[in-house]
């Protein structure tokens, strides 16, 4: 059996990451575990009673089947935790998804993100700053990440999109299997993602929308993303669960104030009291993130394509290997493309190093200018 076949049939089990080394040392690897008999199983000791059920379910074959002719279509992707194209960041946190399913720019998976998280009965003023804050972000080069829901995980999908630099740039991760939209007013604009950025869920095909798998699927939106914002939030809040475990995995967390007598913001508020940061604009997000930002992406550009030597690449790391184009006068993203004769998502990495670092400075219609 192929990797993603093994994965797929513990994933239908419902196995936890933190159980795949006892499978391992109990029988030397996942391909022969999924081979060995339920009795061996039993013996083992390491699933539960319901997972060895779901292990040696008669209709298991049939899922199995679905799922990779699933995965045969255009852009549509099986991620296994230990290949190549399963997001780093989220393979750090304690209970990752051994499996995800995604649709789209899988690629985008593993670009430096940020969540944005909040309201579904979001007020207009929320809906208004949560697509500011996207389309500042996905301007300046990063990644967009919410849950598709309606209200403020909405604008923020919407304000990515809108983003005339890059648009495009956003994840949106939900809690059905992707061959569902959920709520179905999204409908279209789960096709958009589709289309230019990327859906993904770590629930089977057919999956319907239930309450328990909601707060589940946050820990995967604060996973994914360097930091989480939450733009309006009750006390008693989804919302408040992403900033609770995107705490605990280690995340940056800021918050958007509003009215003291708007129960919208309360949860907002008693974020910041816990220690959350105020959030008043994109660049206060992006200044705090700056360091891990530039961690991040260096970490990307350490793992370029073998195809470029050795001096080549310590030229692209360089920032005045691209400052020495940026001047005082505005230059296009074309224009760097065509002096340096670097791949664009290169360009648009480093951009956002000189940007976050105070090095250069973003202008209207796509155009950058050195500061210093």
């Amino acid at each position: 059996m192929n990797r993603t076949g093994t994965y797929l049939k513990l994933h239908f089990a419902r196995v936890k990451a933190t159980q795949l080394e006892a499978i391992r040392s109990r029988f030397g690897s996942l391909d022969k575990a999924v081979e060995a008999s339920q009795a061996e199983w039993e013996k083992s000791g390491i699933l539960t009673q319901r997972q060895l059920e779901r292990l040696f379910d008669d209709e298991l074959s049939e899922r199995l089947q679905q799922a990779e002719a699933w995965a045969q279509q255009e852009n549509h992707h099986i991620v296994c935790i230990e290949g190549e194209a399963y997001p780093p960041m989220l393979a750090e946190i304690s209970d990752p998804p051994i499996l995800l399913y995604a649709m789209g720019k899988v690629e985008l998976l593993s670009d430096p993100q940020i969540g944005i998280v909040g309201s579904r009965n979001a007020t207009k003023y929320g809906i208004s700053i949560a697509k500011d804050f996207a389309e500042y972000f996905t301007k300046v080069g990063m990644t967009v990440t919410s849950g598709l829901a309606s209200g403020i995980d909405q604008a923020a999908h919407e304000g990515a999109l809108h983003s005339e630099r890059f648009p495009g740039t956003t994840i949106a991760v939900v809690a059905t299997g992707l061959d569902r939209v959920y709520p179905a007013s999204n409908r279209d604009l789960a096709y958009k993602i589709s289309q230019v950025g990327v859906l993904v869920s770590e629930y089977p095909l057919g999956t319907k929308p239930l309450a328990h798998q909601f707060p589940e699927r946050n820990r995967i939106i604060s996973g994914l993303s360097l930091g989480v914002l939450v733009v309006e939030a009750a006390l008693k809040s989804g919302s408040l669960i992403t900033a609770r475990l995107a705490m605990e995995q280690g995340r940056e967390v800021f918050a958007v104030p509003g009215s003291i007598n708007s129960p919208h913001s309360k949860g907002c508020h008693q974020l910041i009291r816990q220690g959350a940061k105020l959030a008043e604009s994109g660049q206060d997000v992006l200044e705090d993130l700056s360091g891990l930002i530039e961690l991040s992406l260096s970490d990307e550009f350490t793992s370029l394509s073998s195809s470029f030597n050795q001096e080549k690449t310590a030229e692209k790391l360089s920032e005045e290997g691209l400052l020495k184009w940026i001047e005082y006068e505005p230059i296009s993203l074309d224009e760097l493309s065509v002096l340096s004769k670097w791949p664009v998502s290169e360009i648009q990495s480093q951009l956002l190093i000189l940007e976050v670092t105070g090095r250069i400075e973003a202008m209207s219609a796509g155009r950058w200018r050195r500061l210093k």
